[in-house]
């Protein structure tokens, strides 16, 4: 069987990344280049910086990719690229770079859901993953408990209803004066303190999601108790948080019967996150799956691998 090369790209927020992918899971290159200096002085990303940014970018990132995979565009065989979700003018960017790229070639141009992407990273940090398995998909624009059945065949059994969790880290981050992104921040910080701290947690008769309760919470504490200890805070915000994504999990795991489980999204980085989700995996005996450090935050690698392992 032939090797099927694929061209991905995504820039559905800010950051710039291609990637050459032979057969979905062997990565040949993943080139990112990430705009964060860019909005730390807005103190998060500003839709149109990110957009014009992406525009400068493009070109001279998939020339360093190819260059790194050691390959030609004539030795493309499909193009795919992000089409959201995300910010509307970044993925227009990547979209419209997509489209001329397959017509110059004549290669297939394919689409992919970004939250599809994140899914698949884990393919590729572990090439012995194959479906049915649940997916805790975190990060700054997205929450989801998704039950993957087959590569093409999803059921989203819980998603946010007001803010993603990566929104709240990020928010709660700034209202204590630390530098975007937050979450990374607080993670480190988080490590200094003690979870002494009682924040509500927000539980539905389904597997839905909320954090604005609890970023609420936060704020308002800061603001009434402002020499609050902040380290004693971040810890107890990640601990509360984090609850919330074991217990959904763990009633996902009996509904559904299955004993694999994948985390997925920027925050799926988080050391705390990770280590508790391998306790319950050693309590419940199941198996825990995340990826590694480069391909948890938006990268086109996972975006390549996605459509291909669909086909």
């Amino acid at each position: 069987m032939k090797d099927i090369i694929t061209l991905g790209i995504e820039s559905s927020c800010d950051e710039t990344s291609v990637s050459v992918v032979k057969n979905g899971r062997e990565v040949l290159s993943n080139v990112i280049h990430t705009q964060i200096p860019i909005h730390q002085q807005f103190g998060g990303v500003v839709p149109e910086i990110a957009s014009r940014n992406h525009v400068m970018a493009i070109s001279e990132v998939t020339k360093e990719a190819l260059k790194q995979a050691n390959t030609s565009l004539s030795e493309i065989d499909v193009v795919a690229c992000t089409y959201g979700p995300g910010l509307v003018g970044a993925l227009l960017v990547g979209v419209s770079y997509a489209k001329a790229l397959s017509y110059a070639l004549q290669k297939p141009l394919v689409g992919v859901n970004h939250i599809q992407g994140h899914i698949a990273a884990n393919y590729i940090s572990y090439k012995e993953l194959e479906p049915p398995f649940l997916c805790l998909i975190i990060s700054g624009g997205h929450t989801h408990l998704v039950h993957i059945k087959d590569y093409t065949e999803f059921e989203i059994l819980g998603k946010t209803r007001d803010d993603a969790i990566g929104e709240a880290f990020d928010k709660v981050a700034r209202v204590i004066g630390l530098a975007y992104p937050g979450g990374p921040k607080i993670d480190e910080l988080a490590k200094q303190g003690n979870a002494n701290i009682d924040l509500p947690q927000t539980y539905f008769e389904n597997l839905d999601f909320s954090f604005s309760g609890i970023k609420t919470a936060v704020l308002n504490l800061h603001h009434k108790t402002p020499d609050i200890n902040q380290a004693d805070l971040c810890a107890s915000f990640e601990k509360a948080t984090t609850q919330v994504l074991l217990t959904n999990t763990k009633k996902a795991v009996e509904q559904r019967n299955v004993n694999k489980i994948a985390l997925a999204g920027g925050v799926s980085a988080n050391s705390y996150i990770r280590e508790k989700f391998l306790e319950l995996g050693k309590q419940e005996n199941l198996q825990i799956y995340y990826p590694e450090m480069s391909l948890c935050t938006d990268n086109a690698a996972m975006i390549a691998s996605a459509r291909i392992l669909q086909l």
